[in-house]
């Protein structure tokens, strides 16, 4: 099982008071994005393939699944 790190606006803000460097928020920033991103898109891949059992373990109906499983992965 993969684990990513993800960000809060709050933790942003901190480095923000500390002095940290403008480009190095903004690449924190970036990555926290392209981390989301990749984390959808993998989640939705995922959801794709669950069987109709593992989707109802889950609150899901089939349809609900492809709709969400459709979806690009730069919307939320």
């Amino acid at each position: 099982m993969t684990q990513t790190l993800t960000l809060s606006t709050e933790s942003v803000a901190i480095l923000n008071q500390r002095g940290t460097p403008v480009l190095a928020v903004i690449a924190v920033k970036f990555a926290v994005c392209v981390t989301k991103m990749a984390s959808r898109r993998r989640t939705r891949r995922a959801l794709a393939v669950l069987e109709p059992w593992q989707l109802r373990d889950v609150g899901l109906t089939p349809k609900e699944a492809h709709d969400e499983s459709i979806k690009v992965f730069w919307k939320a």
